[in-house]
């Protein structure tokens, strides 16, 4: 089965507000497996434009990525990351070669 990944790159305008955001998406990612594999960080942009915040996020297929995203748990997250950010978010199937 291909794994499936959120790529994101966000612009955080209220860090405290966000966190209820961090806090809340726990359960929609715990139940579709969701596992962090670059969550901020130190970076460097070579090439083009980026946002302040890149996350990566795994999950065990495609599938449950996009179905994380669509779930009322994670919208209900996303609504209060909203008011104080401005995101890019790719969901996109990984590579099997």
């Amino acid at each position: 089965m291909t794994k499936g990944y959120w790529v994101a790159h966000v612009d955080v305008d209220d860090m405290d507000t966000y966190k209820k955001y961090i806090t809340a998406n726990a359960e929609p990612f715990a139940e579709y497996g969701a596992r962090f594999l670059v969550r901020g960080g130190d970076r460097v942009v070579k090439e083009g434009a980026s946002r302040s915040r890149t996350v990566v996020i795994e999950f065990p297929s495609y599938e449950q990525a996009l179905a994380c995203y669509e779930s009322d748990a994670y919208q209900k997250a996303k609504a209060l990351r909203d008011p104080v950010s401005m995101g890019d978010l790719v969901i996109i199937q990984g590579y099997d070669g």
